[in-house]
């Protein structure tokens, strides 16, 4: 798939965010990589870069103290290449990409891994 196209999934996957949480998010930036660096890999504790779907670095907005200003720009990754290895048509590629920017403003909003898989 062209990377541009790609593209076009998560930002359809944003598009489709509930107004309420649409309307939260606020100082997040995100990136398509076709995979993560190897300092990411680190950070999620993940070996493989072709496993590594996604990554949230920052502060998630239940641990951002008073008065959070000034600060640079929370990172949501979205890493093309593990997503369509993951996946088997368009269809697989659009839902992987949902599930996945879903998965990464989880962390956003303040939400750990336990708590994701719950839901």
């Amino acid at each position: 798939m062209e990377k541009e196209r790609f593209e076009e999934l998560v930002e359809e996957a944003l598009a489709r965010l509930p107004r309420e949480f649409a309307d939260r998010l606020d100082n997040v930036s995100i990136e398509v990589e076709d995979l993560a660096t190897p300092s990411q890999l680190s950070e999620a504790g993940v070996a493989d870069p072709h496993e590594l779907l996604g990554l949230y670095q920052g502060i998630p907005l239940t641990r951002r103290p008073r008065g959070y200003a000034g600060a640079l720009p929370d990172r949501i990754f979205i890493f093309r290449i593990p997503i369509e290895e993951h996946s088997r048509s368009e269809d697989d590629v659009r839902e992987n990409v949902r599930r996945t920017v879903m998965h990464e403003l989880g962390h956003y909003f303040g939400m750990d891994e336990e708590m994701l898989r719950d839901v």
